[in-house]
């Protein structure tokens, strides 16, 4: 059975838009240092300067979040870096991190999930599951035991996201975010 030239048409259309319109997850290599901070800076506050107060967030910018800490952080051992782009243009990244389990988790292969982040534009694209997949595909190909991750106790969009991927609570601890203690829950899910 043909199809009518119309519906051919617009079947090649729509496979020319999803070959251009594509999301690709990469291991970040050291040259990725500077564009993943200013990303890390960038969706950081984007996310969580309306839900602090500005002094709060300058303090934790400038002292824990500081550009060349987070420089220093990519290639640094214990962390794997994913950066996330879509039709080549950055969009979100993730930092992977080893030997850092809480009390709860100690004895098991782990790897946590310390950041993940998609930039504001591209909310929406399915950046943070290209992430995710990714993440999970290499906590199975470093055959670790279980994938766990902190969230704001008060981020239900992020809560729900990992839900989704079958994380569940297993504990809290606290964060600070210049002088404001708050809290994270402590998520997991076993691989």
């Amino acid at each position: 059975m043909h199809k009518a030239p119309g519906a051919l048409l617009t079947t090649i259309i729509n496979f020319v838009i999803m070959l251009l319109t594509s999301t690709r997850v990469r291991i970040a290599t050291p040259a990725d240092a500077s564009l993943i901070a200013d990303m890390s800076r960038r969706t950081f506050y984007d996310s969580f300067a309306k839900d602090n107060t500005k002094e709060d967030m300058d303090k934790f910018m400038n002292e824990q979040f500081t550009r060349e800490l987070l420089i220093a952080e990519v290639g640094a051992p214990g962390n794997i870096f994913l950066v996330a782009e879509h039709n080549g243009t950055p969009a979100g990244y993730v930092r992977l991190r080893e030997n850092n389990n809480p009390p709860e988790l100690n004895g098991m292969e782990t790897i946590e999930i310390a950041r993940i982040y998609a930039e504001t534009s591209m909310i929406g694209k399915g950046i943070g599951k290209a992430l995710m997949e990714k993440s999970i595909a290499v906590a199975k190909e470093q055959k670790k035991q279980l994938i766990w991750l902190g969230v704001w106790e008060k981020n239900f969009r992020a809560i729900e996201f990992y839900s989704g991927w079958g994380f569940k609570k297993f504990s809290e601890h606290p964060f600070v975010v210049g002088t404001d203690v708050q809290t994270d829950w402590l998520m997991k899910k076993e691989l």
